[in-house]
């Protein structure tokens, strides 16, 4: 049985239009796993169960999760134009067709959707895939049985996408390192990761651990299952489509294996997912482990390091996970890097455009949850006097936005009578003929700090000092 009328189409493009060659189901299940073959191969023994791992993943208590997961995250259909609200009668309707084709292996995925998201680097953009919400529950199940067998493997140097662990745990590490000497930092960028990850170097990694070849075979199949882009399909024959639940701890599996060498060669390092930074206590010896570690990421593991962005710097020129590092007092401490505060006014900037239809009852609460996440991400870093001039500057737009809503004089007395001013500073305020940005500095006798507060806007120093860590 087909999973939804639109997979109809997706399976007819891989089957006719573009069939695609996938190693892992030339056999099928039958005869020896696909995982022990590539161990025969590779020297790798595995030495997991081979037959409770599909079991574990297709339980119905282990789908039951996977479905509350997807559920809470929501997110956009992939290309069936299935929603997370149409995910449940759908289950309840093909569940026991769907796992009886996941157990025969014939199951097959939909392509995921093309989603380009822009960087902050004018003209390039950030691939996502978008699988079906049918898929993302799968991916989902097969990620919850996998990660307690990896996370044992994993090194204590990543943070990435692990759970119990963040960007937070990996930045206080970089500050340990730093007190301890290493303040030389070879700054690792690892060019489109996601999309030039080796799918053949992963599924070998993949089986070292996992021996039950129908769960290697359905990620192979994840992998290979292509990307609709604009309507037209395209083969994914590299790279792990990101976007899926299962794509972060596949990507960890894959760079598992340049954490291991690091600690063989003694390195201290930290990283967070693709972002790495190995820290080193002479620019010479940075150096030569910038040598070393770029022969070894594309020469064993496949993959691409752009040499551009990659260097050897003092850990105090360097940008990590948007913090910046300072010393002060003989102890490294962090700042917030130049480029994410200017990508937070931006942001303000978009939230407290005068222009925009925004009406004075939400513009606070949008201000609210961004200024909050903000400052909860970035509230290691020393920032109280850089926070109170941002204040200052984002209520002057924000007495802005008012000045323009009173456009006329006659709205302009009625507004600033409320607030029990003189009539010839009533009068003086409401004929003025200055500029709107001007004019909000004018108004600070009358839409006053505690004001602004009363009418919901929060003040980004007032919330750093109640959750500050530094």
């Amino acid at each position: 049985m087909n999973v939804t009328k639109q997979n109809d189409k997706g399976r007819k493009l891989h089957n006719e239009d573009c069939p695609q060659k996938v190693a892992a189901e030339q056999q099928g299940y039958a005869g020896v796993p696909v995982s022990v073959r590539i161990a025969e191969l590779s020297g790798i023994i595995a030495d997991l169960p081979t037959d409770s791992l599909l079991k574990r993943i297709i339980s119905r208590d282990n789908m039951n999760v996977a479905y509350q997961k997807v559920k809470s995250n929501r997110g956009a259909g992939g290309i069936d134009k299935m929603s997370v609200d149409e995910l449940l009668p759908y289950l309840r309707e093909h569940r026991l067709s769907l796992l009886q084709q996941i157990k025969d292996g014939k199951y097959k995925p939909n392509p995921v959707r093309r989603v380009e998201i822009p960087k902050e680097e004018k003209g390039k953009y950030r691939k996502l895939g978008i699988p079906t919400v049918v898929d993302r529950v799968i991916q989902q199940a097969i990620a919850q049985v996998l990660t307690p067998i990896y996370e044992p493997q994993f090194s204590e140097s990543s943070f990435g996408f692990r759970p119990g662990r963040g960007a937070h745990d990996a930045l206080r590490q970089c500050q340990k390192y730093a007190n301890e000497g290493y303040v030389y930092v070879v700054d690792m960028d690892l060019e489109k990761f996601f999309d030039t990850v080796c799918q053949s170097k992963l599924i070998e990694v993949l089986s070292r651990s996992i021996k039950d070849g129908r769960v290697i075979s359905l990620i192979h199949k994840y992998l290979n299952a292509g990307v609709i882009r604009q309507g037209v399909f395209e083969r994914s024959e590299q790279g792990v489509p990101q976007g899926g639940p299962l794509s972060p701890l596949l990507s960890n599996v894959m760079l598992n294996e340049l954490d291991k060498e690091l600690e063989k060669r003694n390195h201290k390092f930290v990283r967070y997912a693709d972002d790495c930074m190995i820290l080193c206590k002479s620019r010479r010896s940075a150096e030569r482990t910038l040598t070393s570690t770029i022969r070894f990421i594309e020469g064993k593991l496949f993959l691409k390091v752009n040499r551009e962005k990659t260097s050897v710097a003092h850990i105090s020129r360097v940008k990590y996970l948007g913090y910046g590092f300072y010393r002060y007092k003989g102890e490294c401490r962090f700042k917030v890097h130049q480029k994410s505060l200017v990508k937070m006014k931006n942001r303000l900037r978009v939230l407290t455009n005068r222009r925009k239809a925004i009406s004075n009852e939400d513009r606070p609460l949008m201000l609210s949850r961004f200024i909050k996440g903000w400052v909860n991400y970035f509230k290691l870093a020393d920032m109280k006097g850089m926070l109170k001039q941002v204040d200052e500057w984002l209520r002057r737009r924000i007495r802005a936005i008012y000045w323009k809503q009173w456009k006329k004089v006659r709205t302009r007395y009625r507004m600033i009578r409320q607030y029990k001013l003189p009539e010839w500073k009533v009068h003086e305020l409401a004929n003025c003929r200055k500029g709107i940005w001007r004019a909000a500095v004018m108004l600070n006798s009358v839409l006053t700090n505690k004001e602004i507060a009363r009418q919901g806007y929060i003040a980004m120093s007032s919330y750093y000092e109640q959750v500050c860590e530094n």
